[in-house]
């Protein structure tokens, strides 16, 4: 089964095809400037082409569904929707923070925590067993302070995310790592996709919304004074 995945929830704009659990392509690049506006539809195209395979041929889309920046989200999932209702295939989300885990799975860490830079000294996080994989605390908004995470100061964890320059600044505990070039990415959302596509816990395209976590707020223009 031919899958294609879209992350865009963060600076990295991520796309990438697999024939079931095997990886055909992947394109992506981190950029401050978020591009996927700009480059999300061409790096599908390339993404295709590295495969070897056309648009046709693609039998359902996965989408990392945030938490992350707002409008990132919005690109992605408005641009999975499209290509499920063109293609009439399936829609599968994944929670974004749970792409960022893989790579850290099974190295002798007891937990994993990914740390998704919101504004001031908020992240967006959630709490992953080390060896599992399996979610231990449910994906917040979490102001960091000193006291943050001190439930797991006798613990081997690790921060990975753009979030975790600020943990590192901050928090008080002796046994964490932190990876802070870490974002999410669409080659770790195949294991959870194929999970999801198995089990037929598909999307409702028409009603799908990305997983903001926190309403938007944007910046009020000031009028210009006469």
């Amino acid at each position: 089964m031919k899958i294609l995945y879209l992350e865009t929830s963060s600076k990295n704009c991520s796309v990438a095809i697999s024939d079931d659990e095997k990886l055909l392509c992947l394109t992506e690049e981190v950029s401050d400037n978020y591009k996927q506006s700009e480059s999300l539809h061409t790096f599908v195209e390339w993404a295709l082409e590295g495969a070897g395979i056309s648009m046709k041929d693609i039998e359902a889309v996965s989408l990392g569904k945030g938490p992350g920046s707002y409008t990132g989200l919005r690109i992605g999932a408005s641009s999975a929707k499209g290509f499920c209702y063109g293609l009439k295939v399936p829609l599968v989300a994944v929670n974004s923070l749970e792409s960022m885990i893989e790579p850290f799975l099974d190295k002798n860490y007891d937990f994993i925590i990914p740390l998704i830079d919101a504004r001031r000294m908020e992240v967006y996080t959630a709490v992953y067993d080390g060896k599992t994989g399996e979610n231990i605390s449910e994906t917040e908004a979490k102001i960091l302070d000193e006291q943050s995470f001190e439930e797991f100061k006798d613990k081997k964890i690790v921060f990975v995310g753009d979030g975790a320059k600020k943990a590192k600044e901050i928090l008080q505990l002796s046994n964490a790592d932190y990876k802070e070039d870490v974002y999410p990415s669409a080659q770790y959302l195949i294991k959870k996709s194929l999970e999801k596509i198995n089990k037929k816990e598909f999307e409702d395209i028409a009603y799908f919304e990305p997983f903001y976590l926190k309403d938007f707020h944007g910046v009020k223009k000031k009028k210009s004074e006469d």
